[in-house]
């Protein structure tokens, strides 16, 4: 068995949280990174920022992707990572996020704990490429 076959798979969940129902992007990115070689869960649309907390920790997943379009990335991302930080998740997850997110909004989120803003038009393999070079290191 080779090094590269004995390491466990990155655990991904892609997150639509809030009352944005657009999920299209949510499909594509969960399909790219399944086709990539990730295992991801879903977790349907309209979750509570609880819901998605609950649902990273239960499933103990490397990278949490946090899908929103609704403009209030300000108020429900923060509520995400202090989840994960009261759950002690916070140090293993790697938060990334995608959508629309104003250029004036990407330092506050960082401050937060994402690790990374994806928005329209970003390159997937960008995205994977920076999965897997920083979620194992989280491990």
């Amino acid at each position: 068995m080779s090094a590269e076959q004995g390491q466990r798979q990155i655990r991904c969940l892609v997150a639509k949280v809030g009352s944005d129902g657009h999920d299209r992007g949510a499909h594509v990115i969960a399909r790219a990174l399944r086709d990539a070689g990730f295992e991801v869960v879903y977790s349907g649309h309209h979750r509570s920022p609880d819901e998605v907390v609950q649902a990273a920790v239960q499933e103990d997943v490397d990278v949490l992707g946090i899908s929103i379009r609704s403009g209030a990335h300000n108020t429900l991302v923060p509520k995400i990572t202090d989840g994960l930080a009261e759950y002690g998740a916070a140090e293993d997850t790697l938060v990334l996020v995608g959508g629309v997110i104003p250029d004036d909004d990407k330092d506050r989120l960082r401050e937060e704990g994402v690790a990374e803003i994806f928005g329209p038009g970003a390159s997937m393999d960008e995205m994977i490429d920076s999965i897997r070079e920083t979620a194992p290191e989280r491990r």
